[in-house]
């Protein structure tokens, strides 16, 4: 969690600060910078003299320890080294991937444009199951040791209680949130219980398509700021929305080219709704969580209101009907 005092010094991170986070690596920056849309860390487009710009990923204080973020940049240099197209952290001559600079934490990236992939084309679909599928194999070949593993507790139970006990749900809805994310738990437990015993690997960990850059010659997966131990479905449930029979086709679509590379155990896809469920419940306490730093008001004005809690319970009601029905088939 996020005190003031780390917001404070989000406050201070200005731009003499990251210019000079940067040259302090031994480049020249042009005085050109560029806020990117990330809201967990800070991120932005650095011009250099005489070369394409660097992204500068500033992290956010007390969130991951070095450890952490040493083993994700070891994970996607590893990934990279592979050929697999994700944007790996810049090592320096000592082959450091994380530097520090006035007490702020700092990786530097190269600059990968795109476009969002096209749920719709199956070639799209095909060519990402079988990129997914690449990295799962790395990740299952050791776990990580400094970051979490995705489970119930602490995705959905820690999330709900949170949120009631700040005080975010509006006092007229806490029965009723209260209640129906009781009884979301027990489904999501029902839910694992029917996967039986799936395998936990390293994953992507927030592999929505916005972390896909699509260029001409395919993909470039970004981000992996939220890796951590989970079922492969975690990585693929995201690309799939709608009604049932549409996203049965995409699932068709995806674990073709999955399926290249390596074997997709179905007993996962009793996970798909539940871990969307407690990806909804995360969602809002992390929102709620990060409340204190200025960015997050300005960035969700939408949250922390009537509407939005009136909202956000009618779709968790729809996910628990959702768990009820059979998990997706696919052959």
């Amino acid at each position: 969690m996020t005190d003031n005092k780390d917001n404070e010094s989000y406050a201070a991170l200005g731009p003499d600060t990251i210019l000079d986070a940067v040259e302090s690596l031994g480049y020249h920056c042009n005085g050109q910078f560029l806020a990117l849309n990330s809201y967990e860390n800070r991120v932005y487009q650095v011009g250099i003299e005489d070369q394409e710009p660097l992204i500068a990923k500033f992290y956010r204080p007390a969130r991951w320890s070095n450890e952490a973020i040493i083993e994700e940049h070891e994970f996607t240099l590893a990934l990279s080294d592979l050929e697999i197209p994700v944007i790996a952290p810049i090592a320096d001559k000592e082959g450091i991937t994380l530097h520090c600079h006035n007490g702020f934490r700092f990786t530097l990236s190269l600059r990968r444009g795109g476009r969002s992939p096209e749920l719709d084309d199956p070639e799209h679909l095909e060519q990402m199951g079988r990129f997914m599928a690449r990295i799962h194999n790395m990740g299952a070949a050791h776990p990580f040791k400094h970051r979490p593993t995705l489970n119930i507790e602490n995705f959905g139970v820690d999330s709900y209680q949170y949120l009631l006990g700040k005080g975010f749900v509006p006092e007229g809805l806490t029965d009723a949130y209260r209640s129906l994310a009781e009884d979301l738990i027990t489904r999501v437990r029902t839910c694992y219980a029917a996967a039986g015993d799936v395998e936990i690997i390293r994953l992507h960990g927030d592999m929505h398509p916005g972390n896909v850059l699509w260029r001409d010659n395919g993909p470039h997966i970004v981000d992996f700021d939220d890796a951590r131990m989970g079922p492969a479905i975690q990585d693929i449930w995201m690309f799939l929305s709608g009604d049932r029979p549409y996203m049965t086709a995409r699932l068709a679509d995806f674990l073709n080219g999955y399926i290249e590379f390596r074997e997709f155990d179905p007993k996962e896809l009793h996970l798909l709704e539940a871990l969307r469920t407690l990806r909804m419940m995360h969602y809002a306490a992390w929102i709620a969580r990060r409340w204190n730093d200025p960015a997050f008001p300005q960035a969700f004005p939408w949250f922390n209101t009537g509407r939005y809690w009136d909202d956000h319970i009618l779709a968790l009601r729809e996910q628990a009907a959702l768990m009820d029905e059979p998990p997706l088939v696919w052959d």
